[in-house]
């Protein structure tokens, strides 16, 4: 049988994390003696790695500040990883139904891989995942294709036979760059827009298990 795999972005598609993200941004912007953020406008900086979102969120280009800013939402993030972070609804149910039928399954976050990491072993759904593939892994990430082609390589499985699952057009852009099948989580960070061009849409964790084995891998 021919090595099936399923890709999954984190933040925003398996793990509601923005309440914890928050909190590390706010920390931050405190310890500079910015303002707050309110929920709302941090879902609007994620996606890109957490050095893009504090440099966003401080509003600065300077370096030194840049680094320091990043340094304190690591090191705050890591001691509150998951006060707040929840699995979605559906999420493990969908984990093990989708490993029981043999597919292989993978992360690729642009949160970096010791992060992603630890809150995977947190929330108890680590043992999942054959591979595990953060936003400083490869020398690139997500649009770009690399990380996704380097991960479905350490699974050994064909780009055709693994899709890529997100909620973010970082995600669906890679996945179609890398010849691979998207779907587009609409509960997410990203806004429908981004996942205009995803192959197919899903309204909840269950909707992609049903896509996955109904349409993309059949019996």
């Amino acid at each position: 049988m021919t090595a099936r795999a399923v890709l999954f972005d984190l933040d925003g598609t398996l793990i509601d994390s923005l309440d914890d993200l928050t909190d590390a941004v706010n920390h931050v912007l405190n310890s500079f003696g910015k303002a707050p953020l309110a929920k709302s406008a941090v879902r609007k900086l994620v996606g890109k790695g957490s050095r893009n979102l504090v440099q966003r969120a401080l509003a600065t280009d300077d370096f030194e500040d840049i680094e320091r800013g990043h340094a304190l939402f690591e090191t705050f993030n890591a001691a509150h990883i998951a006060d707040k972070s929840r699995l979605y609804p559906g999420a493990r149910q969908a984990l093990e139904e989708l490993t029981g039928r043999g597919v292989l399954l993978a992360v690729v976050s642009n949160k970096n891989e010791a992060l992603s990491r630890l809150i995977l072993k947190v929330l108890s759904i680590d043992h999942f995942f054959v591979a595990i593939c953060g936003g400083d892994t490869y020398p690139e990430r997500k649009p770009s294709p690399l990380p996704l082609l380097r991960t479905s390589g350490a699974l050994s499985t064909l780009p055709e036979n693994t899709v890529m699952v997100g909620d973010s057009i970082n995600d669906i852009e890679a996945g179609k760059l890398a010849g691979m099948a998207t779907i587009g989580c609409t509960w997410g960070y990203g806004g429908l827009d981004e996942l205009e061009q995803a192959d197919h849409l899903a309204g909840s964790c269950r909707e992609v298990s049903d896509i996955l084995m109904e349409c993309l891998f059949p019996a």
